[in-house]
């Protein structure tokens, strides 16, 4: 379900985030349209924090820190990168309206970017709001193969720590699923929004201002996953 929204720069950064608390977000139709709409989807991803799914291939990339990771050093690079246009994604749905919006979010505290680096490069990263004990992934880019991929577990990883539990994906593709992402109904999804957003966790459980290595990563997954 989705609804236009005509005066979309009427939209401030605290009725963003009551619009997450309800399970509504907003898109554009492509970067160069002006306009917002609201989204409200019939069928819900996300990605359970104790079903997360890692192949063997990857988690020797996670371990073996061939990326740099950090957390909310390069916020605007990272979104710009996820604006830009990739291979099968000719343009997107982030207009300079969202870049506002989320950057404002950004500066409150309730929008964190996860970024991988690569011999001083931003290669590949990924950006999502953080309500409570949910965290909704928006958008995620790389450059170079498996950057973001290590950027989503590194995130997941810090929802774990944090005591975060919900972790949206809004959407499901066929990359998402192999992490382990289902599509849920709304009602459910709703129930589990309720209980999430009322919780309270910690974005910064893990340090954010120095790097987190791949083998503690793994770790904090896999004892996740021994639990269930």
């Amino acid at each position: 379900m989705s609804s236009r929204d005509s005066v979309s720069s009427e939209i401030m950064p605290d009725v963003l985030l009551r619009a997450y608390a309800c399970g509504i977000f907003p898109m554009a139709e492509s970067a160069d349209d002006p306009s917002l709409f609201w989204v409200e989807p019939e069928l819900r991803g996300v990605i359970p924090l104790d079903g997360f799914r890692v192949s063997s291939r990857l988690a020797r990339t996670v371990r073996s820190d061939s990326f740099r990771v950090t957390v909310d050093t390069a916020f605007a690079a990272t979104i710009n990168g996820c604006a830009a246009p990739q291979d099968g994604r000719e343009d997107t749905w982030i207009n300079q309206r969202i870049r506002q919006l989320y950057t404002a979010l950004h500066l409150a505290g309730h929008c964190h970017s996860v970024e991988a680096w690569a011999n001083g490069e931003l290669v590949g990263g990924l950006y999502g709001v953080s309500l409570g004990g949910a965290f909704f992934g928006e958008s995620m880019f790389h450059r170079t193969r498996d950057a973001s991929k290590v950027a989503l577990v590194h995130l997941v990883a810090r929802l774990i720590a944090g005591g975060f539990t919900l972790l949206d994906t809004q959407f499901v593709t066929p990359h998402l699923r192999s992490f382990g992402a289902v599509e849920i109904p709304r009602r459910r999804y709703r129930t589990l929004l309720d209980a999430s957003v009322s919780h309270d966790a910690d974005f910064f459980s893990l340090p954010g201002d120095q790097p987190v290595s791949g083998a503690d990563v793994m770790d904090i997954i896999a004892s996740r996953n021994s639990r269930t």
